[in-house]
């Protein structure tokens, strides 16, 4: 078994001073998902992308992204030794429910690891070893596309997912949301002062924004089938799930739909789902 200092990254970091705006466009700029912080040049705590949604949800003040400091949503970072057997690793991401570890040598951070990093190593390391049927989650979250940010959001907290399924009136999957989408709309309309609102065709409703993707933000006016994109990558539900893992890469993707021999959306397969293969493999 590979070790976990074979496969971990340099760590992206941000410093403690900055602000919600630079972190945002930081996790957009870098194509990451999570952020580490750091304070007088030592790692201290990280962000994640889950950190980022729960907060823009439960935020009602009426600040702006540049004035809200790193530091009220970082938390202190879970690590483990650079010699970890990987599948160990996948062990101490599902024990924690968190999506990185922070790797380190002789005390000092070297590196963090990823369920990305574990997905690729899975991809190429275990194929054969088991199907997609063995992993999905038979259950996947959705919301219809004409729900409001503020609904979709919580249902993503809730169910501890970075993505999200939208459906159509006819109950046809058309598209999905994930917390990158979120974060682009928050760059944007988060530096705003009001919000409007034209849910009425015959009036326009414009109030302060209090909050960003909450209620009293712009979640409340914003459908989520204006932010979706388009779409769902999917795999078969005997696929070999190393293929799936290299999709999920390829893709840049957190998760894929599964489907029946009769073409029928029947689950989700994800980069968690990956995880767990890895940390039971015999």
């Amino acid at each position: 078994m590979e070790i976990a200092k074979s496969f971990m990254n340099d760590p992206i970091t941000i410093e403690s001073t900055s602000n919600m705006a630079q972190v945002l466009k930081k996790i957009i700029d870098e194509k990451k998902s999570r952020l580490l912080v750091t304070t007088n040049g030592k790692i201290t705590d990280i962000i994640s992308e889950k950190d980022l949604g729960l907060f823009l949800l439960s935020d009602t003040s009426e600040r702006k992204l540049d004035q809200i400091s790193a530091t009220e949503i970082s938390k202190k970072i879970v690590s483990l030794d650079e010699n970890t057997e990987l599948s160990r690793c996948a062990q101490k991401m599902i024990q924690n429910e968190i999506g990185s570890l922070v790797i380190t040598s002789n005390d000092d951070v070297v590196g963090i690891i990823t369920k990305s990093d574990l997905t690729r190593y899975f991809a190429s390391a275990h194929s054969g070893a088991k199907t997609v049927g063995e992993y999905m989650s038979p259950y996947y979250a959705w919301q219809y596309s004409d729900s409001t940010l503020s609904k979709i959001v919580l249902k993503m907290l809730d169910e501890k997912i970075s993505r999200i399924i939208l459906r159509d009136k006819n109950e046809n999957p058309e598209g999905i949301v994930t917390f990158r989408d979120l974060f682009n709309i928050s760059l944007t309309q988060g530096e705003e002062t009001d919000v409007v609102d034209n849910s009425d065709p015959f009036i326009s409703v414009i109030f302060p924004r209090k909050g960003f993707i909450s209620e009293s933000g712009f979640g409340s006016t914003t459908k989520a089938g204006e932010i979706m994109t388009k779409g769902i990558h999917s795999v078969k539900y005997d696929e070999d799930l190393a293929k799936a893992a290299q999709l999920l890469l390829d893709k840049n993707i957190n998760g894929a739909g599964v489907l029946s021999s009769s073409g029928t959306l029947i689950g989700i397969i994800s980069k968690t789902d990956i995880v767990k293969a890895l940390a039971f493999l015999k």
